[in-house]
């Protein structure tokens, strides 16, 4: 089997090499992606769209990271286990100083899971200026799951004609309207204007795997196949009873496949849909939603069949992943620890609008937090070391934690947690003192089934709560909302897992000490860099 990145005007073998390496320069460049408008962006070896990393379950992927920018940067491959390398997870200061500019640094990578995974910028939220590109494990050879004959990888971005940093000075601005003017953004498929993506070339009785990866910032794609059958058969890289469905909405950050069976003739040529949306934004016609077409194509001289009516059916099934089974059948854990957590937006003093979990605004601690877990000895296992604003739980290695989150909110919001996946066992409505839109009033609670859908990207919906089980490892793992602007206005926290058997079991490269050093962040102590709970530069 064959990955095939657009059409097939980009073929890529499956890795096989053991060690795959992958050299990556950043630099700026200015870009016109969507037909529209020119802007500066984030390039990897001066190119945009990145390529995909292709590698193989088992292989060790070496990422060589350049930076050319003007400012610090961290790598974070979104999904991949990283089972005794948390140090190479990314997250600026929560796993690792920032590698400074005009320095290097190299990411290595021990591929436990096969799945569609990405890989992204974690400082400065430079997902929204192009630093982003799809990560593809493929199953050993003779071992996968499902049989197809081809795979096809499609990935979503949506793309602002600003630069993060300029949309965020006004989301913090008091003096602008809060939230602020909405921006609208184009639609990317493959990295161009959704609608001039290049065909899928089906043949009559084939099988096709298609992965469907939204490296989006705050929109989510709507993903239909008209005329033909949709057989769901992963979420996240886990592989799942196989769903159907005629359409699937993809969250910012979260991934799927699915196997399609072309029909035994070529008679007609079909469309398939994307409507990049965000629910949230008031609906203006030709900004949003905006609907992208792409064309499967059967034979060039064959017309395309009128699918109108599949939209316009009384059943139409959108995906839920709640009715998914995990496919290697593990029923849900059993808890042992039961965290709640409350996720909302506040005004401050200070006239700004910020996000937060239990009451807490998210703000990067003086020392990364790993550095601080492996440094404070026994009172690493005392949350209050982490500093108040890292919202940090401390969980004992091997513990089985139920997590509540708990969203009263007019908007989804698309929760990742680094490091390993999660079950979902449950959706309900919010709990929350104040009235409820009648339109989403009396939200029904529903149940995993038997083995419940593990994945690491959980989309809440609005005025809804979701539980989830995961067993704690030894890491550090951060919580946050995948919508940029909310991870950036305070919608994270910080598991610090196992840090007991951390100190035993991982250590640290000099390289990444150094990179601190230069920046002049300290490597050692609490989250002020102090010693025990003395926080007086906070």
């Amino acid at each position: 089997m064959k990955l095939y990145f657009a059409s097939c005007i980009g073929l890529f073998a499956v890795a096989a090499a053991k060690r795959v390496v992958v050299d990556w320069d950043l630099s700026y460049i200015s870009i016109d992606r969507d037909g529209h408008s020119q802007r500066r962006a984030i390039s990897v070896n001066g190119k945009l769209p990145i390529p995909p990393i292709l590698a193989t379950i088992g292989d060790t992927v070496e990422l060589n990271v350049h930076n050319g920018l003007d400012r610090p940067t961290t790598i974070h491959a979104h999904g991949l286990f990283q089972t005794n390398n948390t140090h190479m997870d990314g997250p600026a200061m929560i796993t690792q100083c920032g590698i400074p500019p005009g320095d290097s640094f190299t990411y290595m990578y021990k591929l436990e899971n096969r799945g569609s995974y990405w890989i992204h910028g974690h400082q400065a939220h430079e997902i929204s200026d192009g630093l982003r590109a799809a990560f593809i494990i493929n199953d050993k050879p003779n071992e996968h799951p499902y049989q197809y004959d081809e795979d096809y990888l499609l990935t979503f971005e949506d793309w602002f004609k600003e630069e993060f940093a300029d949309r965020m000075y006004q989301t913090l601005n008091p003096k602008e309207s809060f939230p602020p003017p909405h921006g609208y953004a184009s639609g990317l498929i493959n990295g161009v204007n959704g609608n001039v993506t290049q065909e899928l070339k089906f043949h009559p009785g084939k099988t096709y795997r298609i992965r469907l990866v939204n490296m989006g910032d705050l929109n989510s794609f709507q993903f239909s196949l008209p005329g033909h059958d949709m057989q769901v058969i992963e979420a996240d890289g886990e592989y799942s009873v196989p769903y159907i469905t005629d359409g699937i909405d993809i969250a910012p950050a979260q991934r799927y496949s699915v196997l399609v069976k072309a029909h035994d003739t070529d008679a007609y040529n079909y469309h398939f849909n994307a409507t990049m949306h965000a629910n949230f934004i008031p609906a203006s016609p030709g900004l949003t939603p905006r609907v992208y077409t792409g064309n499967i194509e059967y034979n060039k001289n064959s017309p395309y069949q009128d699918t109108r009516a599949f939209y316009e059916k009384p059943d139409f099934k959108w995906l839920n992943d709640i009715e998914m089974e995990a496919l290697d059948g593990q029923p849900a854990m059993i808890p042992t620890r039961n965290v709640y957590q409350d996720i909302g937006n506040k005004l401050y003093n200070t006239g700004q609008h910020l996000d937060h979990i239990n009451n807490i605004t998210f703000a990067m601690p003086n020392v990364p937090t790993l550095f601080t877990a492996l440094s404070m000895g026994s009172l690493a296992m005392d949350p209050r070391v982490y500093g108040p604003q890292t919202n940090a739980v401390v969980l004992n290695y091997g513990e089985i934690v139920e997590l509540t989150i708990n969203s009263p909110a007019q908007l989804p919001h698309p929760i990742h947690r680094h490091g390993l996946t999660f079950q979902i066992v449950e959706y309900g409505p919010a709990s929350t003192p104040f009235p409820i839109p009648e339109k989403f009033q009396n939200i029904p609670v529903r149940n995993a089934l038997a083995a419940p859908m593990r994945r690491d990207t959980m989309s809440i919906p609005e005025y809804s709560y979701i539980k989830v089980r995961f067993r704690a490892v030894s890491a550090i793992n951060i919580l946050h909302c995948h919508y940029s602007v909310h991870a950036a206005i305070g919608m994270d926290m910080v598991f610090i897992e196992g840090p007991d058997v951390l100190q035993k079991t991982l250590r640290v490269p000099e390289k990444m000490y150094e990179m601190c050093r230069k920046q002049g962040i300290p490597t050692t102590g609490n989250a002020a860099g102090n010693k025990g709970f003395d926080f007086t530069v906070i």
